[in-house]
């Protein structure tokens, strides 16, 4: 290697390791690969929170529906709540996930906030999570009336994606047969 190219190669090391990060800082956390897209939602069992009583896979499908999964110690789940509240109160049916929390502290986030979930499923351990592919919460699965995962939202659900994204997506399996509310 010519003694000069050996000054420079910090530099062209440096570059080329800038350009990766940047690169990777630029990616939208919410286009998120999922492998699990039109694939059916796990089989599971598990509580739910709060209860003695379990729910599986059955227990969740019939109906497009939305799977929300939250904690309460996760801040972004706070900000997305009144809106997961507001929806529900307009009849879409929403099922949580309380995602790698306590169900004491679970409870009274829901009875402080409200609930907007027709079961909240309980776990604990992140097993269903994983499942999904859950890279933290809140996650947003939409699920036609088979069961079958048809988009995955990461981040917080709001007015402008609930309009923009997830309602015309909704709107459209509904169309296609499924039953709703």
């Amino acid at each position: 290697m010519a003694p000069r190219l050996k000054l420079f190669l910090p530099l062209i090391l440096f570059a080329g390791m800038a350009a990766f990060l940047f690169r990777g800082l630029s990616l939208d956390p919410q286009a998120l690969p999922s492998a699990l897209i039109d694939q059916p939602l796990p089989e599971f069992t598990l509580p739910l929170l709060g209860e003695e009583r379990t729910i599986d896979r059955a227990g969740v499908i019939g109906q497009v529906a939305l799977l929300n999964v939250w904690a309460t110690w996760c801040a972004s789940c706070r900000v997305e709540h009144p809106y997961l509240v507001q929806i529900a109160a307009s009849g879409v049916p929403i099922y949580g996930l309380n995602y790698k929390d306590e169900d004491a502290a679970a409870g009274r986030w829901l009875t402080e906030l409200g609930n907007p979930y027709r079961a909240n499923i309980a776990d604990r351990e992140g097993s269903l999570g994983v499942n999904l592919g859950v890279y933290g919460a809140p996650e947003t699965y939409l699920l036609d009336a088979g069961g079958v995962i048809r988009y995955r939202h990461v981040g917080v659900v709001d007015q402008r994606v609930w309009e923009t994204i997830l309602q015309p997506k909704y709107q459209q399996l509904l169309s296609a047969g499924g039953s709703g509310g």
